[in-house]
């Protein structure tokens, strides 16, 4: 390899299209754009969902739904879970440490899904009345 026989990447390097140069170029007087209407303008476009004057679908459909910035900060964990974790004591930290729930959570709640047969003490977590129920009768407290 010689330094004068370095080229660049094939398909790196194209022609640059210099529109409105003259009838010579091909693309002079009008420089692809067509006669008159406002594409033909400078600085001349409609904005994203404009429809010609007639009312934008975004307008014509009703508004629906709410989605809380909160949710970010609620988990739930599984009794499953919780029986895989295998510790006598379980707090928001070591849910956190063991990848359970997301470090942005704050709110963290049992569901009842799966089987508990551990006895397990829930420092500052909540729970649904069945999970409550299933965690109770295995021996476990809510503190």
């Amino acid at each position: 390899m010689q330094l004068n026989g370095i080229k660049p990447g094939e398909g790196a390097k194209h022609y640059k299209r210099r529109v409105g140069r003259g009838i010579g170029s091909g693309i002079g007087k009008t420089a692809g754009r067509g006669h008159k209407g406002q594409k033909s303008r400078a600085g001349g476009y409609h904005k994203v969902g404009f429809e010609g004057g007639q009312m934008p679908m975004h307008r014509r459909l009703p508004k629906r739904g709410f989605k809380s910035h909160l949710l970010k900060f609620n988990a739930e964990v599984t009794l499953t879970s919780l029986e895989q974790l295998g510790l006598a004591e379980v707090d928001v930290l070591t849910l956190k440490q063991a990848g359970l729930v997301s470090q942005l959570a704050k709110n963290i709640k049992v569901v009842n899904t799966g089987t508990l047969t551990k006895a397990v003490k829930l420092n500052g977590i909540g729970a649904t009345a069945g999970a409550k129920s299933v965690v109770e009768a295995a021996g476990g407290v809510f503190a």
